[in-house]
């Protein structure tokens, strides 16, 4: 089948990969880097643009049911054709429109998604009333590593699903293990959602403040006191004044947000 350029979609081909897809999913993981991802197995799973069903076909395998939310209305009408007999239910829908309370049980997501849509995608699972127990997502490499990086290299976006959600990365995948290939290589990318946020939503309208220029000093972003306070609050929370925000952790940030809420209200 033709694929829809307007939607993104781009059929990865290589079996081997998508079993590991799969195997992150069902947790059937081994891997020394993803020990922290603990969550219990789900019977059900949510896969987001199944398409032409290849990572379905896997998931099948590992799940009782799959509940398949597919925006193109052909792809959703010939799915199930793919699959007779087994527990797949697919239902033609805007993922950003699908209610996930919906589901009547605990579960897990997996996905090719489009690259165009990442973040509100994301967004949605890990903010959602009812969040799942794991999230493996394939999506544009340059923004798996944005979105896992470390202190130094963090921005609003790494932060912000920081705050929400336990990251790993997974296998990189060549741009030639699709069809039509895209025009940049992917990443796996496996969260799992927090309980809580690490930090206040305060907290990130500053982190948000601070990043306003991400190149220039932290101290130079936060003008609303003065600059003789604001190196006295730099100097109590143990912050260098020529640091810039990508190298401020969550709780660093979540340190200063309460220093700078004091100062306001002397």
């Amino acid at each position: 089948m033709k694929n829809n350029k307007k939607l993104g979609q781009h059929w990865l081909k290589n079996r081997e990969i998508l079993e590991e897809i799969a195997d992150f999913a069902a947790g059937f993981d081994g891997d020394a880097t993803l020990e922290t991802l603990e969550s219990p197995l789900s019977h059900l799973c949510l896969e987001i643009g199944p398409g032409l069903g290849t990572l379905t076909s896997s998931l099948l395998r590992r799940f009782d049911k799959v509940v398949a939310v597919e925006f193109d209305q052909n792809l959703a009408k010939n799915l199930p054709k793919s699959f007779p007999g087994k527990n797949l239910e697919v239902i033609c829908q805007d993922f950003l429109k699908f209610n996930l309370e919906s589901l009547s049980e605990p579960y897990v997501v997996a996905g090719n998604i489009p690259y165009y849509i990442t973040s509100p995608i994301i967004f949605k699972l890990i903010e959602a009333k009812k969040r799942p127990q794991r999230i493996v997502l394939l999506i544009q490499k340059e923004v798996a590593e944005r979105i896992a990086a470390g202190k130094g290299k963090h921005t609003v976006l790494s932060l912000s699903v920081q705050n929400r959600a336990k990251v790993a990365l997974g296998p990189v995948v060549l741009k030639s293990e699709f069809t039509p290939p895209p025009e940049v290589d992917s990443q796996v990318i496996i969260l799992e959602p927090l309980e809580r946020p690490v930090v206040s939503e305060e907290v990130i309208a500053l982190i948000k403040r601070g990043f306003s220029s991400p190149r220039k000093k932290l101290i130079k972003n936060l003008g609303t006191i003065s600059t003789e306070e604001l190196k006295n609050i730099f100097e109590k929370v143990g912050l260098n004044l020529d640091v810039r925000p990508a190298e401020l952790s969550l709780l660093e940030w979540q340190e200063l947000q309460r220093e700078l809420t004091r100062a306001t209200k002397r």
